[in-house]
């Protein structure tokens, strides 16, 4: 009874702590935002971005179609171009929506009101404009796989056969996602294939770690998998806003979970033709491949510390 009441309120802090305090405090650290045009031109912009200390990382571009480029690349997440009818403001919904919005505001407030000519050079599908499919489906791929890692160990298979479940599991798992968010509703526009690849290689990085954690602790691992990726890995993500909107290291603790670095992933080969997919790719294969390994070893030791079965000795039958 004390191990409940105690247990319980515990557990409810550390929630509200890690969705409600990253949310609490929302705000850009250190986002990269590209400034184009002459260095006269752009002096006085660079100067009021830079007043907002810590905000934005500045990128300098000579020309607009320099700062296009970046943005596509997703090097920065938008630019504030310098024109003869005044500042021009380039931004990518398809990154990120809030950043898209908390853009443009920034730099209408940066000239005084002035309505401020914005050009969205990689929009978000135009059948989820606010990219909600895109949130939504970091929980979904990560309770999917905390359940195949959970359900693998529960019913006992071991080796290559837990590993082939894993595996058989997850590109299932990312094949209906696709079909769901790509094929009926819209809201990814990229290759198909990519995006099962990436829904299926999310669920599997959680499914691997939350089984190799059990392989190798038992039980109470499925619990510590569930743990880093429900209460750290979910709402460390940034992927409602952006990774850069979050607190300080939180952001770049979850680009290094699995959840975080499968949003990004999601995004670069739904809209960005996979521009910057390496790094959440190499991040999601060695959770997978890590997990993966200790399924396996996990398996190696249990059949070493098995009681070794007794050998009989049969007495020689009598012959009369």
């Amino acid at each position: 009874m004390v191990a409940v009441v105690v247990l319980v309120p515990v557990l409810v802090a550390l929630a509200l702590w890690a969705f409600a305090w990253p949310a609490a405090r929302t705000a850009p650290h250190d986002l990269p935002l590209g400034v184009a045009g002459s260095a006269t031109a752009t002096a006085q912009v660079e100067q009021r971005l830079e007043a907002r200390e810590g905000a934005f990382e500045i990128h300098r571009y000579a020309d607009e179609s320099a700062a296009r480029d970046a943005i596509e690349d997703r090097t920065v997440y938008g630019a504030v171009v310098a024109t003869e009818r005044g500042p021009k403001l380039l931004t990518a919904s398809a990154a990120s929506p809030v950043v898209a919005q908390m853009l443009q505001q920034a730099v209408t407030q940066q000239v005084g009101g002035t309505q401020v000519q914005t050009v969205d050079v990689v929009p978000a599908s135009a059948d989820d404009p606010r990219g909600a499919a895109l949130t939504s489906s970091v929980l979904p791929m990560a309770l999917a796989g905390i359940g195949a890692g959970a359900v693998v160990t529960l019913l006992g298979l071991r080796g290559r056969r837990a590993v082939g479940a894993l595996i058989g599991a997850a590109a299932l798992v990312g094949a209906v996602a696709a079909a769901i968010a790509d094929s009926w509703l819209g809201a990814l526009t990229g290759n198909w294939w990519a995006e099962a690849g990436t829904l299926g290689l999310s669920t599997l990085a959680v499914s691997a770690a939350v089984a190799g954690l059990a392989a190798l602790f038992g039980t109470p691992g499925i619990g510590l998998g569930a743990f880093v990726m429900m209460l750290l890995g979910n709402p460390f993500s940034g992927a409602s806003s952006a990774p850069e909107m979050l607190p300080e290291p939180v952001g770049v603790i979850g680009q290094w979970l699995p959840p975080g670095a499968g949003a990004s992933l999601l995004r670069s080969v739904s809209f960005f033709d996979g521009a910057a997919a390496a790094g959440p790719a190499l991040t999601l294969t060695w959770w997978a491949a890590l997990g993966l390994g200790a399924v396996m070893l996990g398996s190696v030791l249990r059949r070493r510390r098995a009681p070794a079965e007794p050998v009989t000795e049969r007495e020689p039958a009598r012959v009369d």
